[in-house]
């Protein structure tokens, strides 16, 4: 009799055991999913063996994750877009080798990345601040592969107009910064806001889980089904940080950033890669051709069923796109 009692006591203290970690699961997710957001990226850091870092420059402060030492390939240093951070980029990051150097940094202002009330969040500011970075890890000894998403795209691609000789080649994947052809409708929302002086709320800048699922579906064509809670978790995540973005939207939507990148790409000497989700609803598809005009050797990806957030659509895809773009460029400097 007692042996079945120590034989119940042991599944009583297994159970709870057990219980302990799923409740807090539980807990986390419906009482704090920004938690669990948070937790989620760690994790997916740690499981892609990319390691958070921080580089000091003059009183200002980068954030960067990074994966491999330089090699026979180029570096690659990965720049994301409006409202985002380094983290958006582990996506692809899973699809590379992982001999290859890789550095994804948080932007002026963005997650880890200083922000203060006096930097100059303009395409070209950001530019300045990045290649502050770039020779702060020393990452300018030799060439490397730019590699930039949205805003992102559009400060990738002032940079390799800016600093030439740093660049042996770059990606850009739906950059903004172009005058399309044709109109999204991101652009109707955005002539909306003009009209009203920008008192309307900004798509990009949800203050609700509704609010957000509206935003995922602007920028993404794939339809992700999220719970409400992790929704409501994202939300939180941004909420604290939502009057910056708005500077930062204002300052990128501005007339010295808006088509910043179209009116750098005469002076990008690099091989150029573009990719581009055939259903971007932020910034046209037509955008591509403008890029391919202005720059004939372009390399131009166009993606079916996909829109704008390429690297969260088609994150497969796009690392073999980059892989086997800078594997070309590099078979052909050798021959």
């Amino acid at each position: 009799m007692a042996a079945d009692l120590d034989v119940v006591n042991l599944f009583v203290i297994a159970g709870a055991t057990l219980a302990i970690p799923i409740l807090a699961f539980a807990a986390s997710f419906i009482l704090w999913p920004s938690a669990l957001i948070r937790v989620y990226y760690w994790y997916w850091r740690r499981t892609l063996g990319m390691q958070v870092r921080y580089a000091d420059c003059g009183g200002f402060r980068f954030c960067y994750s990074y994966r491999g030492k330089p090699g026979l390939r180029p570096s690659i240093l990965m720049l994301h877009g409006f409202s985002a951070h380094k983290d958006t980029w582990l996506t692809v990051v899973k699809y590379l080798p992982k001999h290859l150097h890789i550095l994804c940094v948080d932007l002026p202002g963005h997650e880890g990345t200083t922000r203060t009330s006096r930097e100059d969040y303009t395409i070209e500011g950001q530019v300045r601040r990045i290649h502050q970075f770039v020779a702060s890890v020393r990452l300018n000894r030799k060439p490397f592969h730019l590699v930039g998403t949205s805003m992102g795209g559009n400060v990738a691609g002032v940079y390799a107009a800016c600093y030439p000789s740093e660049i042996c080649s770059m990606t850009l994947i739906c950059p903004d910064g172009i005058r399309p052809s044709s109109e999204t409708k991101f652009d109707n929302h955005l002539r909306d806001l003009e009209h009203n002086q920008y008192k309307l709320n900004i798509p990009l800048i949800p203050t609700t889980a509704e609010e957000m699922e509206d935003m995922l579906r602007l920028c993404s064509h794939v339809r992700f089904k999220i719970p409400q809670q992790i929704l409501q978790g994202l939300v939180d995540v941004r909420l604290p940080h939502n009057d910056f973005y708005q500077e930062v939207f204002m300052e990128i939507v501005g007339g010295k950033s808006r088509f910043a990148l179209q009116e750098h790409l005469h002076l990008i000497s690099a091989p150029l890669q573009v990719i581009w989700g055939k259903q971007d609803q932020v910034v046209d598809v037509s955008g591509a051709a403008v890029v391919s005009e202005l720059l004939p050797g372009s390399r131009v990806e166009l993606l079916e069923s996909c829109g704008h957030a390429v690297v969260m659509e088609r994150p497969r895809r796009t690392a073999k796109l980059i892989l086997d773009f800078i594997v070309s460029q590099q078979d052909k400097k050798s021959s």
